[in-house]
């Protein structure tokens, strides 16, 4: 029935998906003091590294930046503006976009989150190759 004869503990999907939780379950503790879910950090930084690298981006390059779906990002970005760590303009050139800009407070949160979430991230991995690792999940992924 299964290919793995030693059963689940033998299939990469499922290691995965058991790493993944545990690995969440990490990032919701580490980001709860900072009163920020798991993806209000992913956007919030996606959106100051994009905004430090660039031009303000627009929401929907967030999301792509992010890998998230556009509604979400835009429920999400939404809760983030009435927190006070960004806030949206629209595009003078397109009536259907929104730059999204980081505020001082959000950019101060940023770096602060950024920081919790490397050092966890480093605890985390600790006990594996975390480049080779990273490789991995760069062709897992399919970013570049």
């Amino acid at each position: 029935m299964t290919r793995f004869a030693g059963g689940p503990s033998q299939s990469p999907g499922f290691l995965l998906w058991h790493t993944t939780m545990r690995w969440q379950r990490v990032m919701t503790a580490t980001l709860a003091p900072l009163d920020l879910t798991h993806v209000q950090f992913v956007l919030l930084a996606c959106a100051w590294w994009l905004g430090e690298h660039g031009d303000p981006p627009r929401q929907s390059q967030v999301a792509a930046q992010a890998g998230t779906d556009p509604k979400m990002t835009s429920d999400v970005v939404a809760r983030l503006e009435a927190k006070g760590l960004l806030r949206r303009e629209q595009d003078p050139a397109d009536a259907r976009a929104k730059f999204v800009l980081v505020t001082p407070a959000g950019a101060a949160l940023a770096a602060r989150a950024i920081k919790v979430v490397e050092d966890a991230d480093a605890s985390f991995f600790t006990e594996v190759d975390s480049t080779a690792l990273a490789s991995t999940l760069r062709t897992l992924s399919g970013i570049g």
